[in-house]
């Protein structure tokens, strides 16, 4: 394999989580006043952590989201989780072969840290990370397309970034491998390959199907 280290977005790569927190977010941010369509939550908060949500609320209204938004949400979305939530088919049998191979791998995700171990509980891929190989953008206090997160992770993984491929479905998780100076692959089971296209994922490492990723990384 050419990489030292694979870094995996989690929502929507490993779990299959966007159509429900999307669903949830675009429910309750309509619910307190603000008129939100489940393709609106997909195209503007997909792969965001919950401060771009408060800021593009208050830049496109003038009003706060209240203070207590973050802990209603959040509890919402781990009881869809607990119900709900599976992981991205194929997305076991892709940790077991780099398991077997010795690559380095773990998670890096705009999700909060609570947010990631209830998913990878409730879905069975705890088995997969360990603590050491979990990075949130809590721990550098901003969120993607901001590239602190990937080089955060990069650097305690002990990886250097051009040694590094990302793992992502998102446009701003893209922009922020792309600024993090790391490769990326973009998974279009959620997003058009267009959208992934245009954020920097070059359209010979797209892919609709988690059985796929591993030819595309040797």
């Amino acid at each position: 394999m050419r990489y030292d280290l694979v870094i995996f977005d989690n929502d929507g790569v490993l779990v299959d989580s966007e159509p429900l927190s999307n669903r949830l977010l675009a429910d309750y941010l309509t619910e307190l006043g603000h008129p939100t369509t489940y393709e609106d939550s997909l195209r503007d908060y997909m792969g965001a952590a919950l401060h771009r949500v408060h800021e593009l609320v208050e830049q496109r209204s003038g009003q706060r989201l209240p203070t207590d938004f973050d802990d209603v949400f959040q509890g919402r979305v781990f009881a869809a989780f607990e119900r709900e939530l599976q992981p991205v088919p194929g997305v076991a049998g892709v940790l077991e072969r780099l398991a077997e191979d010795g690559v380095a791998y773990c998670v890096a995700s705009s999700g909060s840290h609570a947010r990631i171990r209830v998913g990878h509980r409730t879905t069975g891929l705890d088995r997969w990370f360990d603590d050491p190989r979990i990075f949130s953008a809590d721990d550098v206090g901003r969120g993607k397309p901001d590239p602190a997160l990937f080089r955060h992770a990069a650097d305690r993984m002990g990886v250097p970034a051009e040694r590094c491929v990302v793992v992502e479905d998102s446009p701003l998780g893209v922009l922020a491998a792309r600024a993090a100076g790391m490769d990326v692959v973009g998974f279009t089971a959620m997003t058009p390959a267009a959208r992934l296209q245009e954020a920097g994922a070059p359209p010979e490492q797209l892919f609709d199907d988690m059985r796929h990723l591993a030819d595309l990384l040797k």
